[in-house]
């Protein structure tokens, strides 16, 4: 073992978010440990997969487009796109397994079938997804790590973009939705540099939801908390 892997024989990697809240219902509980294995989306880990050989992804979602977002939170807006695109698969990736119960309980609900759900660090998931294998990626409201000296904590850095730039089709698109102006600032620095292009034109371009949008409870407290958000529109190279 040397200082960079774990003693698994992973990768080191530091994570500073949360997996679990003190508590969860017990009915969150059972969405867990009765619907989470089959909508998971295979070997991810490093002690399922050591060689990280790449998701099947046709055997998952077979010849359908597909979608990531990375940290949903709750789910809302996950499944909002997946009832409104049955043609389209979806990857949820989220390590906080009280927002995974409670999209499960969404899910269930729904009655959707063309989602699978990552419980865990979205690294471990470009890991093992294909080159150039999605189509197109959300980031909705991710954490803002607001210290200056924890900026380097927040998904927009090179350790996380290029390992999402690798596993994006060419042309496919990034959108990033957030109420944080600092956070604008990095998005705007960092993303360009690992091989993506700012799509707006005009200031309505990134005050202006997408068509297809579906405001979550995070943005409904940034709004109630005088907090505009910005929808930020990339294009991968």
């Amino acid at each position: 073992m040397t200082k960079d892997t774990h003693p698994s024989g992973a990768p080191w990697r530091n994570f500073y978010g949360r997996f679990r809240g003190k508590t969860m219902r017990n009915s969150q509980q059972t969405y867990l440990d009765e619907d989470l294995a089959a909508l998971s989306p295979g070997a991810v880990s490093w002690e399922d997969n050591p060689n990280r050989t790449p998701l099947d992804l046709d055997a998952l979602f077979g010849t359908k487009d597909i979608w990531l977002e990375i940290g949903f939170g709750g789910g809302e807006h996950l499944v909002h796109q997946a009832e409104q695109n049955p043609q389209i698969g979806l990857i949820g990736c989220e390590p906080y397994l009280n927002g995974v119960a409670m999209l499960l309980g969404k899910i269930r609900k729904a009655e959707i079938s063309n989602l699978a759900i990552h419980p865990g660090d979205a690294r471990d998931l470009f890991d093992v997804l294909p080159e150039q294998s999605i189509s197109k990626v959300f980031l909705n409201y991710p954490d803002p790590w607001p210290k200056k000296r924890h900026h380097r904590r927040r998904f927009v850095t090179p350790e996380h973009l290029q390992p999402l730039h690798r596993v994006m089709k060419p042309g496919a698109s990034l959108r990033v939705a957030t109420d944080i102006a600092d956070y604008v600032r990095q998005t705007l620095e960092e993303v360009p540099r690992v091989g993506f292009t700012w799509t707006a034109t005009s200031c309505e371009d990134w005050r202006k939801p997408w068509d297809d949008w579906y405001s979550t409870r995070y943005e409904q407290k940034a709004l109630r908390e005088g907090r505009p958000p910005h929808y930020l529109t990339f294009t991968r190279m």
